[in-house]
């Protein structure tokens, strides 16, 4: 709340202040009676008068008290201009380390003070402060800085006043970061910046899956390239979900090309600026903080008891013409079975192994949720210590953390470890000269069964809940994966190593020159371990069999890589006649980047030990070099007349290893202009209600160097070690193939970014937000080739022929207050933003394809009419819309579609937009309106965090064999399954053992086609949602507990993410996750939901 009141002291409304910027003189005048003490504000190099019932007199550095201090023991407060306690201020006695902070209060104490010694207060946001202890209780003001009342914030290259940006420029600060425990500064980022866009990785919520994210949507579509955004740590490029959070000081993200062009080609999909922590002046801090976490699966959906999966079965194989599956005496044994333990559940075949897929009479009678059987509960802790302090001209800053985390796996492992390293020096060497040193350390450790993939979890989610986990012998029952091949099928581990150094010499020669060197330099050391072990199914007797892996192999691969980028870059800032105000800055930029990758892979495991040394046959080897670099030059030039009327323009020079000589470079301009229309003077008189209200424009264009070769422009001869059909010797032999052809015309893919924006402050800054509209032309991608005759003999070659336009907007309002010691806030984020294809060679529009005028994400599909409740019903239906181009056999329970072109049919068409028979475009599945609520309040130590984050529209259309969602219509014996949800089928039998419904979600149940599966209106899911990521509630013990053990903070915590979901999207998948899994919808590791506590100790 402190923060909020630094950045609110324009016109405070009941003393009627006015901090005006450094152009202005300074008057203070005051509607009530103040005393001197109360009114001890110091405005420097400001002419101060005074008009009202009070008086004013400039700061002084002690306001002493006549209380008499015991000798050696130095207390006072610390209090702003409006006599409001600093919280958190550092107090020390200068040439020593003996310090503290200040309390709720704003109190402090300090022993071991002699007479006559210099305190030195600090807090960010104010002035520091010097004062001489003489034995009395002090009193001590801070007046607010500058930098404090106009918000610096790290652009590109530098920093500016954020009332002076033209440009997109979100940011996010180290409280809201580690505000809540998270697994990554990802996590952190998510639903708090305007303008980013978060989705669950590949994986799902698996210990290695990544969130992702880009900047204002989708970058390309293009064949060959990737867009995404930069993340550049203290100015060298780093990994956002590899850096410890509690080290960040603040992120910046630049959205449009006007703010991020001066990153030049490597910046298409945007900027995110990390700043890390550095040391303060004054006595060590030393914090350490953990959190320990239990965690749970979240909205994973619940498979059917084994007796209704039974009689679900049972329908499905009716309706298919297959007969009965399942005799009355079995359905009653597995029935039974749910209720007596003593039942045996497995019997033996005719070849004397236990029966699990084909005789029927035989199968098992088990009963298993196979979803719980695999996944349960799982812990996780976090330890973080962090060293700071330092003297007036050096400062340090070291950190360590452990993040140890285990998965919701029950068999076999399922870990992630991340230790992290930080040091950071600052050493001011003369008044003009600054070294700093940071090095930065991070090594994930990742271990997970071989056999856990996509395949497993489409097993898992089809097992039969029949089957049991152990045969009657004790042995896993091998089924497709099971969970012996998770805990005997073999390890995959994983460990990442990065190591960062980075050397900074600032500059000061002149006033307002500043030159900065930096020389970054990082080594990433990636390597990987796979074994396939044999594992083993057993008999009745308990004679092994081989089932899985026949052939066990051990697999090594590693991969170093080595980055070196050296910044050159200079500032000068200069006025003229006061209100011109200048700032020039020239640089000078280069990245250079080398990797190598091995792997080695042999079969033949001996002595059940997994390494290449201990194995014999097969072997196989493969590896190679790559490198790239770029290089730049840049400049920008930016004026503001008395902060009214902004300007800004960049301008980059970009060549990069990556194309030929006559195509290597790229220029990168852009220009913003800003109108702060509150710094006129007409605006005055309203002044004291809307102190900020800033318009902007920015154009910008950008080039994308990112292509997903590092030599697109090379023929290169296709080439496998080993890899022929044919035996000649004895042995495999080496295959090559044919070049693909590279278009001699193929050049940079290219965009254009306008934005439009809106910045304002209101009620002494209490509301703040800012609105942003923009527009994103990419054009020049890489598409598909052109068609030539098949005699040409190889892939033809792909040409710059794809174009497209992102628009959107952004939005952030803040409204924070303090209500006699009560301490609130309400921030709201929300972005939003769509694609259409302007460019695509698909002139037949065929739907398969992207076409010009579509838009990235829509869904073509039938209107559904209902469901025919009887024979006759669809008889009549089939009349005026013939549906066999769809399926045969149509009966009651299945699917009536809407003949929507009026020839009496219902078919696809020609499969174009132009001609798409009966489909529609009925819904889109880019994700709309993605929302961030962060609700906070403070109050006699108590804190507490709210945090909801979701989409407010986006459709979801189930695909036809995505068996997790339809069960068993239309999708076969063998991949069917059975979920709760899945008994809501068409039942028009009144005798049916399930009961009759005709009021169906669901067809018919019935393994044979998929005429009733086609993408349809009715079965299209709302897949927005909103979630209770985040409650945090925390209580900071009084420090004057505290310092009774000598501890300046303590503060314990409990914290709760994913604790309730309002969605109606179907109960089968979560709405995050749909788009995770390759092998089908709701096929992957669930998320999870956590419950936490911790503490945090300040010393």
């Amino acid at each position: 709340m402190q923060a909020d009141k630094l950045k609110s002291k324009v016109n405070t409304g009941e003393s009627g202040f006015h901090v005006l910027p450094d152009y202005y003189n300074v008057t203070v005048s005051t509607k009530k009676t103040y005393d001197e003490k109360s009114l001890s504000i110091g405005i420097t190099g400001h002419p101060c008068n005074h008009s009202g019932g009070g008086s004013v007199s400039a700061a002084s550095s002690v306001d002493a008290t006549a209380i008499t201090q015991q000798d050696g023991q130095c207390t006072g407060v610390v209090k702003d201009g409006n006599g409001e306690p600093v919280i958190g201020a550092s107090v020390f006695v200068k040439g020593t380390r003996n310090g503290a902070v200040t309390d709720l209060d704003g109190r402090f104490s300090l022993t071991g003070v002699k007479r006559g010694s210099a305190l030195h207060i600090s807090y960010v946001g104010y002035n520091d402060k010097d004062v001489v202890w003489d034995g009395s209780a002090l009193n001590v003001i801070l007046t607010d800085n500058e930098r404090s009342l106009n918000e610096v914030v790290v652009v590109g290259f530098g920093t500016q006043k954020k009332a002076n940006l033209t440009g997109a420029v979100a940011t996010i600060d180290a409280k809201n970061l580690v505000s809540r425990p998270v697994n990554s500064a990802v996590d952190a980022m998510q639903g708090m910046i305007p303008g980013m866009n978060f989705s669950i990785g590949s994986g799902g919520g698996a210990l290695n899956s990544n969130t992702r994210y880009n900047i204002r949507g989708t970058g390309t579509i293009g064949a060959g390239s990737s867009v995404a955004p930069l993340v550049l740590i203290d100015g060298m490029e780093g990994d956002l979900n590899a850096i410890n959070p509690q080290d960040i000081d603040n992120i910046s993200v630049l959205k449009d090309a006007a703010s991020s062009s001066i990153y030049g080609s490597r910046a298409a999909g945007g900027v995110i600026l990390v700043t890390t922590k550095s040391g303060k002046a004054g006595k060590t801090t030393v914090n350490y903080n953990n959190n320990f976490r239990f965690n749970s699966p979240e909205n994973m959906p619940h498979q059917l008891d084994s007796y209704n999966w039974a009689l679900y079965m049972n329908a499905a194989s009716i309706n298919a013409g297959s007969g009965t599956w399942f005799s009355d005496n079995k359905l009653a044994d597995i029935k039974k079975a749910q209720s007596d333990p003593t039942m045996r559940t497995m019997f033996a075949n005719a070849q004397g192994r236990w029966e699990i897929w084909d005789a029927n009479d035989l199968l098992p009678i088990a009963n298993h949720d196979w979803l719980r059987t695999c996944f349960g509960n799982g812990f996780s802790q976090e330890h973080n210590v962090s060293v700071n302090g330092g003297t007036d001209r050096v400062h340090y800053y070291f950190s360590g953390n452990f993040l140890n985390r285990r998965g919701l796996l029950k068999y076999g492992t399922d870990k992630r470890n991340r230790y992290t390293i930080t040091s950071k020096v600052d050493a001011q060497i003369t008044n003009w000269a600054k070294l700093t040193y940071n090095m930065r350390f991070a090594r994930t450790d990742y271990n997970q069964p071989t056999m856990l993939d996509d395949l497993y979890y489409h097993n898992m989610c089809r097992y039969w809940p029949i089957i049991p986990v152990y045969d009657p012998n004790g042995h896993f029952v091998v089924t497709g994966s099971n969970p012996g091949d998770l805990v005997n099928g073999g390890d995959t581990r994983e460990q990442t190593d990065v190591n960062s150094h980075q050397l900074s010499l600032q500059l000061t020669p002149l006033n307002g020159l500043v030159i900065n060197a930096e020389f970054n330099y990082s080594i990433t050391n990636y390597n990987q371990h796979v074994d396939w072990q044999t594992t083993y199914g057993y008999d009745v007797n308990n004679v092994p069999y081989v089932f899985n892996n026949p052939n066990n192999a051990v697999k090594e691969y590693a991969r170093k890589t080595n980055y070196f980028n050296p910044n050159i870059y200079a500032d000068y800032s200069f006025t003229l006649a006061n209100d011109h105000h200048f700032k020039v800055m020239a640089g000078y930029q280069s990245e250079e980047l080398h990797q190598r990758w091995i792997q080695g892979q042999q079969s033949g495991i001996i002595a059940n030990l997994p390494t290449l040394h201990t194995t014999a046959t097969n072997p196989s080897v493969d590896g190679k070099y790559d490198e790239w670099a770029t290089m730049g030059v840049f400049g920008r030039l930016n004026y503001d007349y008395q902060g009214r009327y902004l300007v800004e323009g960049n301008l980059r020079y970009d060549g990069t290893s990556r194309f030929l000589k006559d195509n290597r470079w790229v220029w990168s301009p852009s220009f913003s202009l800003g109108w702060n229309i509150a710094r006129e003077n007409f605006w005055k008189p309203i002044e004291q209600y809307i102190n900020l209200l800033k318009f902007r424009f920015s154009w910008g264009k950008l080039g994308n160097q990112n292509t997903d070769s590092w030599y697109p422009f090379y023929s290169t001869v296709g080439y496998s070690n080993q890899a022929g059909t044919w035996l000649v010797g004895g042995k495999k032999q080496n295959i090559s193939s044919m070049p693909a052809l590279v278009s001699s015309t193929l050049t940079w893919e290219k965009n254009r970014t306008i934005n439009y924006g809106v910045d304002w402050g209101a009620f002494n800054n209490r509301l703040t937000g800012s609105f942003e509209l923009f527009s994103r032309k990419t054009y020049d991608m890489v598409g598909p080739a052109p068609e030539l005759p098949a005699i040409l003999g190889t892939d033809a070659p792909k040409v710059n022929n794809l174009d497209m336009t992102s628009r959107g907007f952004d939005l952030q309002i803040s409204w924070r207050d303090r209500i006699k010691g009560f301490n609130y806030g309400v921030i709201l984020t929300m972005t939003d933003g769509r694609v259409k294809i302007d460019k695509y060679p698909n002139p037949s529009k065929t739907l398969s394809m992207y076409y010009k005028g579509a838009y990235l994400g829509d869904i073509w599909g039938y209107t559904t009419v209902g469901i025919a409740k009887t024979d006759e019903e669809m008889a009549e239906h089939l009349k005026k819309a013939d549906q066999s181009a769809i399926g045969s056999n149509w009966a009651a329970g299945d699917i009536m579609y809407a003949d929507l072109d009026g020839d009496r049919k219902v078919n696809g068409g020609e499969g174009t937009a132009d001609k798409p028979g009966d489909r529609r475009i009925i819904g889109n599945s880019t994700p709309r309106y993605n929302f961030g609520l962060n609700l906070t309040a403070a109050w006699k130590g108590f804190d507490l965090k709210v945090f909801f984050q979701g989409t407010l529209k986006r459709d979801y259309a189930p695909g036809a064999s995505d068996a997790v969602f339809w069960g068993a219509c239309g999708i076969g014996k063998w991949q069917a399954t059975g979920f709760k949800q899945h008994l809501d089928f068409f039942r028009s039998d009144p005798n049916d053992p399930l009961g009759q419904n005709l009021d169906s979600y669901y067809p018919r149940a019935n393994w044979n086609g998929g005429r009733n599966n086609q993408t349809q209106t009715k079965y299209l899911q709302n897949a927005a949602y909103c979630r209770l990521k985040n409650l945090t509630i925390g209580y900071t013990i009084p420090q004057n507990i505290t310092r009774h053990f000598y501890v300046q903070n303590l503060r314990v915590f409990f914290s709760a993410e994913n604790l309730f979901t309002i969605t109606s999207f179907t109960k089968l998948g979560d709405p995050e996750i749909i788009d995770a899994s390759g092998w089908g919808f709701s096929k992957a590791y669930p998320l999870t939901r956590n419950f936490a506590f911790g503490l945090s100790v300040t010393l």
